[in-house]
């Protein structure tokens, strides 16, 4: 086997010298000129990875889960990665950070702290999620229970419940860490706030309450934070505002409630987001590898259009992945998938165009494990590992600041 040892010390000192991506390498804040992220005067392109479990796995001081913590932030910096997706909430029943409305755990709050401590420390900045829409970690349904409701789009509804997420939303960008001093909505080791992981909304107007929603929402976070950038946290399906454009959402249907092109034009929404997964987006039966990179291709095809052409912000791929529960799945097939979407992100980012940055889900150490939904990605060192393809593309993205784009899009 290929001795990746030296490999792997070129890499670090590569990314660790003065020329690190520029996300990750100066004190200020990202922000946004047209379709681009730029900071202090350089554009910023993103390669990362999502780990939800951070706050409660830092919060464990039992079981050591802050050096558990140390060592994924570690092993993501060593191959290049600037950005991490977490959650900044939970309401469920394992380690809860809201126990009821307006209730905290100041121990979890202590391990979200520490997160945010941490990846500064490894030049790591954090897109922070604020609620779930499923009911893992509690999420929308939580808060309805709370304000005594069944029925789970009275989250987006109800003027008790919204007003219990916005307490929560102000808790969060008020907090002041107790290790760095820091008030959250000062520190600009946070990237961007997420309103919601995955919105859906299933009632049969469906599409104008998320609207009004994210509307309210969004207006709301930036009266409290206009240092930070700003996302919904959607999957990119398209909706009643560009009928023509369902047909590219998996199976051509309108499920969600969600609209990629209204939801994003709300003028205090910073940039869109897209997620991936054909492994479970498309019927078992058509699922055959070039189905699936026919529809990845045309997938973010699509969404890049318009990001460059209607909406006019910066794109980012903040989730995707590929199970080891699904027939078929190999490392190989993974890493295929992974040089799949990080190389129609850098076709754009070389030409200018608006998808600057992929995250992937998902992140894991040996101490966490399997997480259960197969998509775990450990940091292993090789010749064929997903760890150097996440590292190439590290410098390619690198490079760019280096080599500007060949074509800039207009953004006006």
């Amino acid at each position: 086997m290929l001795n990746m040892v030296p490999f792997f010390f070129f890499l670090l000192m590569f990314l660790v010298g003065n020329n690190r991506i520029s996300v990750a390498e100066k004190a200020g804040f990202v922000g946004r000129n047209g379709t681009q992220f730029v900071l202090n005067g350089e554009r910023v392109y993103l390669n990362g990875f999502n780990a939800y479990w951070m706050m409660t796995t830092a919060a464990d001081t039992a079981s050591k889960g802050r050096a558990t913590v140390t060592t994924a932030l570690r092993q993501a910096s060593a191959v290049g990665m600037n950005v991490a997706r977490i959650w900044g909430f939970n309401e469920g029943d394992y380690l809860p950070l809201q126990i009821s409305p307006g209730s905290y755990s100041e121990d979890v709050f202590k391990g979200l702290d520490f997160v945010v401590y941490e990846a500064g420390r490894y030049k790591i900045k954090l897109i922070i999620s604020l609620v779930n829409n499923f009911e893992d970690c509690g999420g929308r349904k939580k808060y309805v229970e709370w304000a005594g409701l069944d029925e789970p789009d009275e989250f987006y509804k109800n003027s008790v419940v919204k007003q219990f997420y916005k307490n929560h939303v102000k808790t969060v960008l008020t907090r002041k860490n107790t290790i760095t001093g820091r008030v959250y909505k000062e520190d600009p080791t946070i990237f961007s706030w997420e309103l919601i992981n995955e919105p859906r909304c299933n009632d049969s107007t469906g599409s104008i309450i998320l609207q009004s929603w994210v509307k309210e929402m969004a207006s709301y976070v930036k009266s409290i934070d206009s240092n930070h950038l700003l996302e919904i946290g959607l999957e990119g399906f398209y909706g009643d505002s560009k009928p023509d454009r369902t047909v590219y959402n998996p199976g051509g249907a309108v499920l969600t409630g969600t609209d990629f092109i209204s939801n994003n034009q709300v003028p205090e929404i910073d940039f869109a987001t897209i997620h991936i997964y054909p492994d479970s987006w498309l019927p078992l039966q058509s699922s055959r590898t070039g189905e699936q990179d026919e529809f990845v291709d045309k997938w973010i095809g699509a969404h890049i259009q318009d990001c460059d052409k209607i909406i006019k912000k910066p794109l980012v791929i903040t989730e995707f992945g590929k199970s080891s529960k699904f027939p078929g799945f190999s490392l190989e097939e993974r890493n295929k998938f992974f040089k799949r979407v990080y190389d129609v992100i850098y076709e754009s980012a070389i030409t200018g165009g608006s998808c600057t940055g992929g995250v992937f889900w998902q992140l894991t150490t040996n101490r966490t494990g399997l997480l259960g939904d197969g998509y775990e990605v450990f940091m292993q060192q090789g010749p064929n590992t997903t760890a150097r393809v996440i590292a190439e593309q590290s410098i390619k993205l690198r490079n760019l600041l280096k080599y500007p784009p060949l074509v800039t899009h207009s953004a006006a």
